[in-house]
């Protein structure tokens, strides 16, 4: 009588094996709604995210964007042409509502197909919303709270991004993980959601899929990718840093209102705190109008970012970053960056199994 032959012992799954097959499960929804391999978005920076730092990620499995904020509509053309020469695998355009040409810009992307966009600053007029769901472009948006995060599904949002104030760059109050904790338990099934804001290692981004995220967005990683345009200087500045050096902007006076950024403290920063110092003395003693001092604050930081960014001024530029740059410890190339991420996604979630078991 035939016998069958027991299934071999090395022909069982490895324990690397089970955890890429787990983890690519978590992020099918959000791989697939990406068109992506790895539902892995790089954060629009601005001045960073150009096309070749963009196409590499892409390249490399994952989901870049072009951070439009400080482009003109036809330098924004300019970025979606190259990065479509470079590669053939999807990306996204970050468009921010509050920029001056707004219309202009989502008539563009319209006009050049982009399949996905992205929208931050505050919320999209309900026009724009229209139009690009016309030309059926994806939206994402930009979710601050929950109640924020329901109104822009109603408005027609197809995805959203939840980032925390661990964040580089404009952030808000809440960190991450209690906008996770409020978020993904009642809103992960209505849309996919991608968690933003202090993720530097794969463990996290294993937790986040688990909660119920489709995927995750990391900006402040990417910065040192070889791809990246960033000033030497620059990225020496994240690599020298740990976390507790990223910190939010202080506002001192009520009357002068400071948008929170966080960034890594250098010689800029303390001036700031001077000249905010400066202008409250003066209107206390009525030398200047509570208006003209307000725009003193407000203009500050104009063209910071590109003088550091570019120009490699680290001391006299904003040096923007999230705190998960004490985990940037040198330069790597966007796909290293990457498959390091999976890897340590796919580890944690195979030594969890193992534990369960």
């Amino acid at each position: 009588m035939a016998t069958t032959p027991l299934r071999p012992q090395d022909s069982r799954p490895t324990a690397e094996e089970t955890g890429r097959a787990r983890l690519d499960a978590l992020m099918a929804r959000g791989a697939a709604f990406l068109g992506a391999r790895h539902a892995i978005m790089g954060g629009a920076m601005t001045w960073v995210s150009d096309h070749a730092l963009v196409a590499a990620i892409s390249e490399a499995g994952g989901f870049g964007v072009l951070a439009g904020g400080a482009l003109s509509p036809e330098e924004l053309r300019a970025e979606i042409r190259a990065t479509r020469a470079r590669t053939k695998q999807p990306f996204g355009v970050n468009i921010i509502t509050l920029h001056p040409a707004f219309d202009a810009l989502v008539e563009m992307v319209v006009a050049e197909g982009v399949s996905h966009v992205v929208l931050g600053g505050g919320l999209p007029k309900a026009s724009a919303i229209k139009r690009l769901k016309e030309a059926d472009i994806r939206i994402l948006c930009f979710a601050p709270s929950r109640a924020v995060a329901r109104k822009l599904l109603r408005a027609g949002a197809d995805a959203l991004i939840i980032e925390g104030s661990e964040a580089g760059g404009h952030v808000g109050p809440v960190s991450t993980q209690v906008l996770a904790q409020e978020i993904l338990p009642e809103l992960a099934e209505a849309a996919p959601i991608f968690v933003a804001g202090g993720i530097g290692h794969g463990a996290l981004i294993a937790a986040y899929l688990e909660m119920g995220a489709a995927g995750v967005q990391l900006g402040t990683r990417f910065v040192c990718a070889r791809e990246s345009r960033a000033h030497p200087r620059f990225k020496q500045a994240f690599i020298r840093a740990h976390a507790r050096d990223a910190v939010t902007s202080v506002q001192l006076d009520p009357r002068l209102p400071v948008i929170p950024v966080r960034a890594l403290r250098n010689a800029a920063s303390e001036a700031f705190v001077r000249m905010q110092r400066e202008m409250i003395e003066k209107l206390e003693r009525g030398d200047v109008a509570l208006e003209d001092a307000r725009l003193a604050v407000e203009h500050f930081w104009a063209g910071a970012l590109r003088r550091a960014v570019i120009d490699g001024d680290v001391e006299n530029g904003s040096l923007m970053a999230g705190q998960s740059v004490g985990m940037v410890r040198g330069e790597q190339t966007a796909a290293e960056i990457i498959a390091e991420l999976i890897t340590q996604a796919a580890d944690q979630l195979a030594w969890e199994r193992a534990k369960a078991v």
